[in-house]
């Protein structure tokens, strides 16, 4: 196997319970030309005194709070591996990861800029820790995955440090959707995307406080900001497939659904807007229950949640 150097970067805030087991990971990788390199974002609990224990096998560094995105330029510019692996301080990767990861690079029949998989998602309950795989729908076109949301976690993808590096990095004023916002930049600026079947990277949720879920309208402004400038660019680029289209009515639609339970006229907005861009020939897929695309049929939209909202009330 030809020798491909990858920087494995680790972000790290608040993080003492799980920077640990984060670092760990990305020491027992099983292919061997790594360097582990993590920055402390200005934490407040014992991260940095954990982070410290695994000197001399990390070089590691901190300074004041600037949040995510800042960390990972500061990790990025310190990297000198010509590939990069992050993982944010909470996350873990199979010890597998890169050396499937660096062997999917090297029989690519085309240059790459973003490898990127499944992740597994673990969650941890009070029952016990439940895993499972995140799919991809669309493996075959990047730019209908990233509006369906079906890009993988910051910790999936293998990164060309260049490519980043040409689009500026990452966006450090993004508040929420940073990596899908970095993905949008390089989807636009041409960058290779391929997809492989090897995963590795473990994504936990433990908590309902993380950056997305503690506010759900500013995660789904931002969220919904980055599909309307994927649609824009795809409709200016003459680029827009039957196969995007529908990727993105399915995304507008799983929106305003979860917008709906906060703010319906918002809703209703979105969905204006998939009706006016299908001159009004806008169904739900099948992804939908059957009851739910009649009602959409026959009443529209406002009907076919408020009969939504009645029956989970019955079942709950």
């Amino acid at each position: 196997m030809t020798e491909v150097s990858v920087s494995i970067l680790i972000p790290c805030y608040n993080a003492e319970q799980w920077i640990g087991e984060a670092i760990e990971s990305a020491l027992a990788q099983t292919y061997p030309h790594t360097e582990v390199i993590v920055w402390d974002d200005g934490s407040t609990d014992g991260s940095a005194d954990v982070i410290a224990s695994y000197e001399p096998n990390i070089t590691w560094g901190s300074g004041p709070n600037r949040g995510g995105a800042a960390a990972r330029n500061e990790l990025l510019e310190r990297a000198s591996g010509s590939w990069i692996q992050y993982l944010d301080a909470d996350d873990y990767l199979e010890s597998d990861k890169l050396t499937q990861q660096v062997e999917d690079l090297q029989v690519s029949p085309q240059d790459v800029d973003v490898l990127y998989g499944p992740v597994t998602m673990q969650y941890e309950q009070e029952e016990g820790v439940r895993k499972d795989v995140l799919p991809i729908e669309y493996p075959d076109d990047p730019w209908a995955s990233l509006v369906t949301w079906d890009l993988p976690q910051t910790g999936g993808p293998l990164w060309r440090k260049g490519a980043i590096m040409d689009v500026g990095g990452w966006k450090e004023d993004q508040p929420v959707c940073q990596e899908h916002e970095l993905y949008l930049r390089l989807l636009m600026a041409d960058k290779n995307f391929v997809y492989a079947d090897s995963g590795g990277a473990v994504y936990r949720q433990w908590s309902e406080e993380t950056v997305c879920r503690r506010d759900q309208p500013k995660t789904y402004r931002h969220r919904l900001a980055i599909m309307r400038r994927a649609e824009e660019f795809l409709i200016d680029q003459d680029m827009m497939t039957p196969v995007r289209r529908r990727a993105l009515n399915q995304a507008y639609l799983e929106c305003s659904r979860m917008v709906w339970l906060f703010d319906r006229d918002w809703a209703r907005s979105i969905i204006a807007h998939v009706e006016a861009m299908n001159e009004g020939q806008f169904q739900p897929s099948d992804q939908v229950p059957r009851s739910y695309r009649w009602l959409y049929r026959l009443f529209g939209f406002n009907t076919a949640e408020r009969v939504a909202a009645w029956k989970r009330k019955l079942v709950s």
